[in-house]
This record gives structure tokens, sequence and C-alpha cells, in this order.
């Protein structure tokens, strides 16, 4: 089965944005793209709600190449993008028949909205944090709330440049 890992930089306050979408606070770095690039190796597919589209959109950026992305929005009505595809269904029932396609890991990338239902429903089997030293007070944030627990194990934490820390966390399986 395949896995899918939820990851995003973070402010020390726990917001992937400020209130009005801003990443003007996002500390870019040679460790970044090389931790990146190495992630990168066995994802072909990518997660990611309208709203992270929509940044990825305004930055000039499309569809990752070799990649399969899947946009899920219930407002959108088309996306005309090679290698990109709109995604209307429920997210938590596509993504368990995605992880059971062959494939390598699966990217969701930002957006804690669709982050949260999958989270819930044990879909993710690993969360990745690039923590960025900065209390940003509000905006948007990497965990919305839900009442669902998630356990987590550290699997990995370092100090990037920029006095980013670098946090991975394997989720505990829960019993059924």
């Amino acid at each position: 089965m395949r896995i899918v890992t939820y990851g995003a930089a973070v402010s020390l306050d726990g917001f992937i944005a400020g209130p009005n979408g801003e990443i003007d606070w996002l500390h870019f770095s040679d460790d970044v793209r090389d931790i990146m690039k190495d992630f990168f190796l066995d994802v072909d597919a990518i997660l990611m709600g309208r709203k992270t589209w929509a940044v990825g959109q305004a930055q000039g950026q499309g569809g990752a190449s070799g990649m399969q992305t899947y946009v899920f929005s219930r407002t959108l009505t088309s996306i005309d993008v090679p290698g990109v595809t709109l995604i209307r269904d429920d997210a938590v029932t596509f993504v368990r028949r995605l992880k059971n396609q062959p494939g390598g890991r699966i990217c969701l990338m930002g957006g804690g909205e669709l982050a949260r239902p999958l989270l819930a429903a044990g879909l993710v089997e690993e969360v990745g944090l690039n923590v960025h030293p900065i209390l940003l007070g509000e905006g948007v944030p990497m965990f919305p709330t839900s009442s669902a627990r998630v356990p987590l194990e550290l699997t990995d934490c370092r100090t990037i440049h920029g006095g980013c820390v670098l946090a991975n966390y394997r989720v505990v399986q829960r019993r059924r």
C-alpha cells in the first residue's frame, strides 16, 4: 500500500500562511532544496486542496513534472493543466482508493482542511514539518480543529539553515 506524507513549512505557532495567505516569512535555503529533492524522488502523486492550488497558480506553478496532481474542490468546475486532475468526490474515499493502486509515495501538500479528514480516517502515515522561527499570531492553521487524536512518533529532528527545525513523525496506527 502506498504511503501518504502530510508536510509543510509551518510557523512556530502552527500556521502555514498568514491571515491573508502570506508566505513572505518562509525561509528557503540549500538545506530545504536538498531535503525536498530527496523527498520527491519516490513521490508520484500530489494531493492538494483548492486554496493550496490557487497559491501555487498565483506563483506560476502548474502541475509537477512526472507526477500526477489531484486538486480537491467542491467549487471549481474544471482545471485545464496537463497532469492535474480535479477531484470533486469525497477526499477520504478517493485517497483510500488511490492508496490501493500501484505507485510511489503520495504527498499531501499544505492544506489543513484537506489533511484533517485524511488524518482522522487513518490515511496519513507520515507528518513532516519545517518549523520556522516566527510567531505569526494568526493565519491558516496546519492542523485545523479536529476531534480526532492522532498519535505520532518522532523519527527525525534536526536544525536546518535559518534556525528552522525539520521534524518528521510517523503516525502510530490506532487499533481498530
